[in-house]
């Protein structure tokens, strides 16, 4: 037997500090079964190269793709929910609400910022599905208000990326009052003539499809992102009628007239930035 596999100590020698742990996801498989390795995943804007499966990511990695050099300032970092209902369901909201904020490191559903992209301002509000389904609560609602108030007073270019399963049931109709907050927001900024953009990805359900994602002077979408209401099982049951091919997939709403670019990831920051350019009748930035 190979002295490889002979302890020459007894007992273990490597503190637990010391230890190396295979890391998480060192590969990746897409929904068509493609394996794609994390690093090359990351080098690609989370894309599955060979089958162009965007995959579903967060705040961190949207505003690396359109922040220049990853610099931006957040904004209302601090603001959490708190639980006016004192909501239980299987568990009190107070204790998902912790346990959400100690699994993904975020204090809510979505984060804001301003930072240069492609060297002019821009600031983003981007959702993260990782925090309760990226379900939209009061919070939400208000770092959006307060994102659209900023960008309107400075007179910056503003983007939302939806990525949400709707309103967040457990603040009942505090999260409902958001859609109406949110969109008099937008309302205010297309009347102070600042541009806004929606890019809806996988998946804009609910409360969100609802108001601000498709609120957009233009509504965008990456490609195959799930777009809708209600779900494509309660539409069906509703409708009693078998669903078309392709129902609620980005390029289905788009066909139907509801968005007006399918984006893809790569191309993200550059087609953002030409819209904007665009809209504003400025000269496009190469």
């Amino acid at each position: 037997m190979s002295s490889w596999f002979k302890r020459k100590e007894k007992g273990i020698q490597t503190s637990t500090e010391e230890k190396k742990d295979t890391p998480k996801g060192l590969w990746y498989k897409s929904p068509t079964g493609k394996i794609v390795e994390s690093e090359e995943l990351a080098k690609n804007f989370y894309v599955s190269p060979e089958d162009d499966y965007h995959v579903r990511i967060g705040s961190k990695e949207y505003f690396e793709i359109l922040f220049d050099d990853n610099k931006f300032k957040e904004l209302d970092e601090k603001l959490t929910s708190k639980d006016p209902l004192k909501f239980v369901d299987t568990k009190k909201y107070s204790d998902r609400l912790k346990a959400a904020q100690k699994k993904t490191g975020l204090k809510d559903a979505v984060r804001t910022a301003v930072g240069k992209s492609m060297g002019k301002d821009l600031v983003v509000a981007c959702m993260d599905f990782a925090f309760i389904g990226g379900s939209m609560g009061s919070v939400v609602g208000q770092k959006i208000a307060r994102a659209a108030d900023y960008a309107k007073k400075k007179k910056i270019p503003f983007l939302i990326i939806s990525k949400s399963g709707g309103a967040r049931m457990m603040e009942a109709a505090y999260s409902l009052m958001q859609l109406a907050k949110t969109s008099a927001k937008l309302a205010q900024l297309a009347e102070a003539k600042v541009p806004y953009i929606s890019l809806c990805t996988d998946p804009t359900t609910g409360g969100t499809t609802a108001s601000y994602a498709m609120l957009g002077d233009i509504n965008i979408a990456e490609p195959g992102a799930l777009i809708g209401f209600a779900g494509p099982r309660v539409v069906k049951d509703t409708v009693g009628k078998e669903l078309p091919e392709g129902f609620q997939t980005a390029e289905f709403v788009k066909e139907h007239g509801f968005l007006d670019f399918i984006v893809h990831r790569r191309d993200l920051k550059k087609k953002v930035n030409l819209y904007i350019d665009l809209i504003t009748n400025q000269p496009i930035r190469e």
